[in-house]
């Protein structure tokens, strides 16, 4: 006879008290499971948007025409390294910035604000430690060197639909190459005639592209600007709108989503 054919001696049934015990378990079994596996995914979330990219939200106009208000990215967390603003709960496990990289000129960064750290904030870094930064008559200056600025088409602001407003739009070239588009709302406004700006060590001087509507380096933190940036408040740069609405829609108006998005917008990289 094939072994086959055999047959093992019979299995003991279970008794009730057995059979009752081992459903309990069972279940407990499952939802440790579950437990772990949402563990798990926390870990890896809170691991990504501490060492990799962070997710953000553009609430002003103060970077239009590069962003726009609704307008959600992320920003790249390991460009710089990493500070005590990196990590969950701005915990003061170190201080100043490891595995540090310095920004360039030109990079539209995401920062904590000097004056209260609890607050995001985004600007464009137009000098870097050691520069002397000012503005004359709108145009920026460097080191005493004029950044080239060149006139182009209108940008059209259609936050009132019925009242489209045309904006005096320019392409700004820093002395590294890097190009990009600002506003000039106002000539002659506050801001477009300054004092020369040495920036310290360590620190960074920021704009932002809506030149005329912007609170940046320009305004002394003790009147609600920024001032100067310290090194150990720069959380990263802006790489990649991921969505982008045009606040149409309410969160539980779900019909109109479709509506609001910004669907040109979606995945465009931030120059």
């Amino acid at each position: 006879m094939s072994d086959t054919g055999r047959q093992g001696p019979t299995p003991r049934a279970k008794s009730a008290s057995e059979a009752k015990s081992a459903k309990p378990v069972g279940r407990f079994a499952e939802y440790w499971d579950t437990l772990k596996t949402i563990v798990y995914a926390v870990v890896i979330a809170l691991a990504v948007r501490t060492f990799a990219f962070e997710p953000f939200n553009i609430p002003s106009g103060s970077m239009i025409p590069t962003l726009l208000v609704g307008d959600y990215l992320f920003v790249a967390k390991y460009a710089y390294g990493y500070s005590r603003y990196s990590l969950p709960l701005d915990l003061p496990l170190f201080k100043g910035r490891i595995l540090a990289s310095a920004p360039e000129r030109g990079d539209v960064m995401v920062f904590r604000l000097p004056r209260d750290p609890s607050i995001d904030y985004i600007k464009r870094i137009v000098g870097l430690p050691g520069d002397r930064i000012q503005v004359r008559g709108g145009v920026l200056f460097i080191n005493d060197q004029e950044v080239k600025r060149e006139r182009i088409e209108d940008f059209v602001d259609n936050s009132f639909p019925a009242h489209p407003m045309r904006v005096p739009q320019y392409i700004e070239t820093m002395p590294n190459g890097r190009r990009y588009r600002v506003l000039d709302l106002t000539p002659n406004g506050p801001h477009d005639n300054t004092r020369v700006y040495t920036v310290p060590p360590g620190d960074y001087f920021a704009m932002g592209d809506n030149r005329d509507n912007s609170s940046d380096s320009r305004v002394d933190p003790a009147v609600g600007g920024v001032g100067f940036i310290p090194a150990a408040n720069l959380i990263g740069p802006a790489k990649l709108i991921f969505y982008s609405t045009s606040g149409g829609a309410r969160l539980w108006q779900p019909w109109k989503w479709w509506g609001a998005t910004r669907f040109g917008r979606i995945f465009d990289l931030v120059e």
